[in-house]
């Protein structure tokens, strides 16, 4: 990968962070918003991806006067020091341990028998009280720390929100990326990178979002009408102001060819202005081997 120029270190004094863009005080070793070391370069390939640094074992977050430290690097845990009057929440197959003076309470999900039909958790939990708590998504990988902005927020495909701040609000939405396929008289709809995807927002004061990425993460920026064309099932998060599709390529020849699901190659189409971030361990998209029918908003391409 190509490697530019040094960014900005740390300096006595304030910080700025070239990874989520927020500044602080003497950040010490790593950047006390998103937990990214201060004294590493940007590794950029040659097509604009951005690696992600990995958040170092024991590198501390701070969000409200509640901490977060990283520990460990193959399969990494996210230890919480609840203050007291703060919380997270989290699904509950992530907890790992907590401390006696730390509480949890389930909070219940709205459109139930829909998350429940979709494969997804139909509780989210709650912890708050004072001392420890740790959580981890008990697969190798990284975890990628996001700060969450008043007014602004992002879009996480299902299955990788590790934690998020109590002070995010959390919602999720139908991810609108589908293809439907028939054999005979029977037709079945795929969701390609899920039925569904995450929805963090800062309504009131800032938020932060733990993901688990597996693999490496990468993150690109688009410009105002820039594409990109990613594998769905890589997709880790994106800003809300990125619009996205379904994208058919397929060889050029007979009517039956372009039919025919062993000739098509699925993409996932991401518009920009925003981020687009992928990681890079995915699941492969199954072929079904069926005629198809019709999708979400897509364009084709013979090749």
């Amino acid at each position: 990968m190509a490697q530019p120029p040094a960014q900005a270190t740390a300096a006595p004094g304030s910080y700025s962070c070239p990874w989520c863009g927020l500044s602080s005080q003497n950040p010490g070793t790593s950047c006390p918003s998103c937990g990214a070391p201060v004294d590493i370069r940007a590794i950029q390939d040659t097509s604009g991806w951005t690696q992600l640094p990995a958040v170092k074992d024991m590198a501390r977050i701070q969000f409200g006067q509640s901490t977060c430290q990283i520990e460990g690097t193959v399969v990494p845990v996210a230890d919480v020091t609840l203050d007291g009057g703060e919380s997270v929440f989290f699904m509950h197959h992530t907890l790992l341990f907590r401390d006696d003076g730390v509480s949890i309470d389930t909070v219940k999900l709205r459109g139930g028998w829909s998350r429940m039909f979709a494969g997804m958790p139909l509780v989210m939990v709650q912890a708050s009280g004072k001392g420890h708590i740790a959580f981890s998504h008990d697969a190798a990988g990284e975890i990628v720390a996001l700060p969450i902005q008043v007014g602004s927020g992002v879009e996480v495909r299902e299955h990788t929100m590790l934690i998020a701040s109590g002070t995010t609000a959390y919602d999720w939405v139908m991810s609108g990326i589908f293809f439907s396929t028939q054999k005979g008289n029977d037709q079945e709809t795929h969701f390609p990178m899920g039925q569904f995807l995450d929805r963090f927002t800062a309504p009131r004061a800032p938020g932060l979002v733990l993901l688990h990425a597996k693999g490496n993460a990468f993150v690109r920026r688009l410009g105002p009408g820039e594409t990109i064309l990613i594998k769905p099932t890589a997709l880790l998060y994106k800003d809300l102001s990125v619009s996205m599709h379904l994208h058919f390529e397929h060889p050029g020849g007979t009517w039956r060819s372009w039919r025919s699901w062993g000739n098509r190659y699925l993409w996932l189409r991401c518009i920009g202005p925003g981020r687009v971030a992928v990681e890079s361990a995915f699941v492969p998209v199954e072929d079904p081997g069926l005629d198809l029918l019709g999708s979400s908003p897509a364009t084709n391409r013979q090749w």
